[in-house]
């Protein structure tokens, strides 16, 4: 498989992903009150809905940096890719969970649906950091890491992973708290943005890339 299937698969996916969250926005309708009540009380739908979109929004974007400086596609990094996928394709039902169990304020069970959705970041982040560890070995990228710089951008990839271990424990006690972790996260991640050592938009490095 060349890299341009790669990319096209993936992209069919993240677009997949990315409509399926929009299916979750709905209210009762005529006769279940005012309308400004009942989007008051489905802001749970409505916050996750956008905590989602992008996140899903800044994996494609940085999925697409990281793809494009790869020179060389192996079966090891489509499994690699396949499990980022794997984790971008739950987002969907992570946020329909939290969006239902939120808005029910339902104790215990609404701890367990943000542990929930912070895991499936997690994987996210872990999918990801996968397929980044390997473009540091060997001549698969355009511009490789400098060896120098390695542990720096192992560091970022570990620390942006650290963040939803984090969301995820204080779920256990605190759904909003950890919702509202997650959230800053997305936010971050949208104005972050580390400078590239150089190179065109087409064979931007690996560096370039985000961690999540």
């Amino acid at each position: 498989m060349d890299r341009s299937r790669l990319e096209a698969f993936s992209d069919g996916v993240f677009a997949v992903a990315i409509t399926l969250l929009a299916l979750n926005l709905t209210v009762a309708g005529p006769g279940h009150g005012k309308l400004t009540h009942q989007l008051w009380t489905h802001w749970p739908s409505f916050a996750a809905y956008v905590i989602s979109f992008f996140m899903i929004g800044i994996i494609w974007v940085n999925h697409h940096v990281l793809i494009r400086s790869i020179t060389v596609v192996t079966r090891t990094l489509l499994f690699l890719n396949l499990l980022l996928l794997l984790f971008v394709v739950l987002i969907p039902f992570a946020t329909a969970t939290v969006a239902e169990y939120l808005n029910a304020h339902s104790g215990r069970d609404a701890n367990v649906a943000m542990a929930l959705y912070g895991a499936v970041f997690l994987g996210m982040s872990v999918g990801f950091g996968a397929i980044f560890e390997w473009t540091l070995h060997g001549e698969r990228v355009a511009q490789p890491v400098p060896a120098e710089k390695r542990w720096a951008a192992r560091a970022r990839f570990v620390g942006g992973g650290g963040v939803y271990v984090i969301a995820i424990v204080v779920a256990l006690f605190s759904a909003i708290a950890s919702f509202v972790i997650i959230a800053l996260v997305a936010v971050y991640y949208i104005f972050e943005r580390t400078p590239s050592s150089g190179g065109s938009a087409d064979a931007e490095p690996p560096d370039g890339a985000e961690s999540f």
